[in-house]
């Protein structure tokens, strides 16, 4: 999709379809035609949020979108708007759409607002159709609604070409993590991922991969990891990608060294411990956090920002086996603490043990991670937030606002000292499964929290963002939950 910016009206364009956003108690925009006005004096167009209304003036269709109050409007209204334009365009079989900004809106909201138009509509206009067969001769000519938009324009006062381009790099990013997701367990395996990764290393400047396999993890002293992999027959796969920012991108890089770590359980039916069949099928998506991680630090890396970059994912299968780890068993983790399995679709945590002191041994200062690790959090939060945990308060609130600007909100949760009682193994050090079925969700993060030492550190139990989120912008399937917000992140310290 081309993406371009202009300061002259939306009318002017050569788009087959202007979109005109209303606010609630506003008349048309002055730059409109008799006609839009007519259809909001008939009641036909209103400004309540997300209104649609359609009218033809001089060979262009005026699509109308509600915006809700001025005093509500957010970038992430705006997304859901534009989600809501592009999906009426579709019906209208709509090649290219111009927005016309809403007018007064001061400079920085009107590039954040212009940012979360090119979101909503690239998102919106997502399809997953890898595996299914090609329409027949001349059928794809007749669904030309179904086809992906062929061009967008920003028409606003100011200068919105650089953050319409670079909020387009971005939407790519979550596409292309969605296609990851979407992929099943028998296409997207570890392996397969990890040369999905090696292969951004070879296109994008400033970013190196490594991929390590079974035995890597055994001398590295990766037991953790090592003993979810022991199930499967596939090689597991630890990817380390690093991001150091050419000498063109803007001097010294600044900030900490961040570190940014997935979980990327490829396929996951519980292991031994076997989940119940009903949806299993979705347990595809528990690599949603690695995918993620995967295609933020691309973008990081595309975009040049001034910061190192360290990503680690653990990409794995956990499959029940003759070879699988049994509940009973101890493993060491690369620490050298001890954790007693009691529960084998405890998984997640043990691979992102292993990969988050590793990735504080590669010279992550403040690491993130991102996990699909426990169902509790569904139940907590629902789709609406993800769950944050971390030892530190300023990081925290960093995350937080990024979370907010990008829409991928979050939620904190408490690190109380006496949850750490509730990790206690009887056997080993650590238990990844405690029978007492208290704060599932904060056990997680308080298991987690053994292998940081004192380095800052979040994580982002996503288990009910990364899919069937149902935001107008995502709807269902996967959503690319967390790369905008890493990106955002990375961006927060670039100044």
């Amino acid at each position: 999709m081309q993406i371009t910016a202009t300061t002259e009206a939306a009318g002017t364009s050569d788009a087959d379809t202007v979109v005109l956003g209303l606010f609630e108690d506003a008349g048309a925009p002055p730059e409109a035609p008799a006609a839009v006005a007519e259809l909001l004096e008939s009641g036909e167009a209103r400004g309540s949020f997300k209104a649609l209304a359609l009218t033809h003036d001089k060979g262009k269709r005026w699509l109308l979108v509600g915006l809700g109050a001025r005093e509500d409007f957010t970038p992430e209204r705006a997304r859901v708007a534009a989600a809501a334009a592009r999906t009426r365009a579709r019906e209208l079989a709509a090649r290219t759409l111009c927005w016309q900004l809403p007018a007064d809106l001061d400079a920085e909201l009107a590039r954040a607002v212009a940012a979360a138009i090119v979101e909503g509509t690239i998102l919106s206009d997502y399809r997953f159709e890898l595996h299914k067969s090609p329409p027949p001769a001349g059928e794809a000519e007749r669904r030309t609604g179904e086809r992906p938009l062929e061009g967008l324009t920003l028409a606003g006062a100011g200068e919105l070409q650089d953050a319409a381009r670079q909020a387009a790099l971005v939407a790519e990013a979550v596409n292309r993590a969605r296609d990851l997701q979407n992929r099943p367990g028998n296409d997207l395996t570890p392996t397969v991922l990890g040369e999905y990764a090696k292969a951004l290393g070879e296109e994008i400047e400033g970013l190196s991969v490594q991929v390590e396999g079974r035995e890597a993890l055994l001398a590295r002293g990766m037991g953790a990891f090592a003993a979810v992999a022991q199930g499967s027959e596939q090689e597991p796969a630890l990817i380390t990608l690093r991001y150091e920012p050419p000498a063109a991108a803007g001097g010294t890089p600044g900030g900490p060294t961040l570190g940014l770590v997935g979980k990327a359980v490829t396929f996951d039916s519980g292991g031994i411990s076997l989940k119940p069949g009903a949806k299993m099928a979705e347990m595809k998506f528990d690599m949603s956090g690695g995918a993620a991680v995967i295609e933020a630090i691309g973008e990081i890396a595309r975009l040049r920002l001034p910061l190192r970059v360290i990503g680690v994912v653990g990409a794995t299968e956990n499959l029940p086996s003759g070879a699988a780890i049994k509940p009973g068993d101890i493993v060491k983790a690369a620490n050298g603490k001890t954790i007693e399995i009691n529960n084998t679709d405890a998984e997640g945590r043990l691979v992102l043990a292993d990969c988050l002191w590793h990735a504080i041994g590669e010279g992550a200062e403040q690491v993130i991670d991102l996990a699909t690790l426990t169902g509790a959090v569904i139940i907590a939060l629902g789709s609406t937030y993800a769950g944050l945990m971390s030892n530190d308060d300023a990081f925290a609130a960093r995350i937080a606002a990024a979370g907010e600007l990008t829409g991928e909100i979050v939620w904190r949760l408490p690190l109380h000292p006496e949850y750490e009682e509730l990790v206690k193994g009887r056997y080993g050090d650590l238990d990844n499964a405690p029978e007492a079925r208290k704060a599932g969700t904060i056990v997680g993060g308080t298991f987690l929290s053994n292998f940081v030492g004192e380095t800052p550190w979040a994580h982002l139990d996503i288990a009910g963002s990364a899919w069937e989120l149902d935001r107008e912008y995502v709807g269902k399937g996967a959503s690319g939950y967390g790369v905008r917000l890493l990106v955002e992140l990375a961006r927060s310290y670039c100044g």
